[in-house]
């Protein structure tokens, strides 16, 4: 299926996205180090049904590069952003990690412009001090070596996939080393401290979500462990929670075939035909 590579002017720079597909629109936004490929399997599954919208957050892929950090807040107006240049009133939106935590802040900001929501392996809560302080270490490593590379690979991988995957799936072991990997490090280095060391608490927003949502964890996720979800999921009125036990951070390209699936289902119960 055919792909239209689009770059959207924002608040935070040209933003790349990949418009695949037909129907009702579905808006992507992966996790931190990650860039649009991360849903190709979603976008191929999703795309026959849908008008995918498959988004480089700022400062990765083919995005242009960050000058400086951002909010949430600032990443919502993005959404919003891309959304008015397609002339799009409201989306389905699927977030990862940092991206679901803009789609908790967009989904709070903008109700009339979200049908339905499906946030994975995010949280609402500000960094802990034990992960400020492993972040602060990694962004020394990644200026002194110049991005992500040995020994910051295996740092990258730990957080992101579980044992299962380190185990038993090697192709995406590389598939995320390769993408973690084109990162412009000073994008990067800004990113992090934007959504990780600065991490606003978002918990009470969370009350004033209105749209269908659906939390899905990856039991194996040590960035953001199950506690983490099921706080998530419980601060969203009527929200519903789904854990898969043999993923960690990267549900959509360690287990992909199960995540379309689950959120397949869980749009079908609120397509825009059924209001």
């Amino acid at each position: 299926m055919e792909t239209e590579d689009v770059f959207v002017p924002t608040r935070l720079g040209q933003l790349h996205v990949a418009v695949t597909g037909r129907g009702d629109p579905i808006l992507m936004w992966p996790s931190l180090l990650m860039d649009a490929s991360l849903w190709d399997v979603q976008i191929d599954y999703f795309a026959r049904s849908h008008t995918v919208i498959a988004i480089d957050p700022p400062g990765h892929g083919r995005s242009s590069p960050l000058e400086r950090q951002f909010t949430f807040g600032e990443c919502a107006q993005c959404v919003a952003d891309i959304l008015d240049y397609f002339e799009l009133p409201w989306t389905y939106f699927v977030g990862n990690s940092w991206g679901a935590m803009v789609g908790a802040t967009f989904s709070a900001g903008f109700p009339e412009r979200v049908r339905a929501a499906v946030f994975m392996n995010g949280t609402a809560s500000p960094a802990p001090r034990r992960q400020r302080l492993e972040y602060r270490a990694l962004l020394v490593l990644v200026r002194m070596l110049g991005g992500i590379k040995p020994p910051l690979t295996w740092s990258v991988v730990r957080a992101f996939l579980g044992p299962t995957s380190r185990r038993s799936r090697p192709e995406v072991v590389r598939r995320v080393l390769r993408i973690a990997q084109r990162n412009d490090p000073d994008s990067l280095i800004r990113a992090v401290r934007s959504v990780v060391l600065e991490r606003p608490d978002q918990r009470t927003a969370l009350a004033s979500i209105t749209c269908p949502t659906l939390v899905i964890a990856g039991r194996e996720d040590r960035t953001f462990p199950l506690p983490e979800l099921e706080a998530m999921a419980e601060g969203i009125p009527g929200a519903n929670l789904t854990v898969i036990d043999d993923a960690a951070h990267l549900v959509a390209a360690e287990v992909p075939d199960r995540v379309n699936v689950a959120i397949d289902a869980f749009l079908a119960r609120h397509s825009h035909s059924g209001g």
